[in-house]
């Protein structure tokens, strides 16, 4: 794989007891910590409006290597949140050549 930007999409489930607290971390803590962290450009976060994980996060990262810093080493994961984490995926994505209208990498 090269090493030029991306996109990186994670997809979950949260235990129902954690979900507010866990959104409330995610917004507060998680997406500024992960955006301190060198070659981390954007975040923004969805929820699922058909069958799958319930929470998306979509992140634009510059490249493979954002994931090696030891500032991400320090933040990756779901903190205090791991235990109530379930159906864990994650996608990462580059542009198709030649498509339109889209500022992403």
């Amino acid at each position: 794989m090269s090493d030029e930007a991306f996109i990186h999409i994670v997809r979950v489930d949260i235990d129902p007891a954690y979900e507010a607290a866990f959104n409330a971390w995610y917004e507060d803590t998680h997406f500024p910590d992960l955006l301190a962290c060198p070659g981390w450009l954007s975040a923004r976060r969805f929820v699922a409006i058909d069958d799958g994980p319930r929470y998306a996060a979509m992140y634009e990262v510059a490249g493979q290597w954002a994931f090696e810093t030891p500032e991400f080493r320090q933040v990756k994961g779901f903190g205090l949140f791991e235990p109530y984490v379930k159906n864990f995926t994650r996608i990462q994505l580059k542009p198709v050549l030649g498509s339109h209208g889209s500022n992403l990498p």
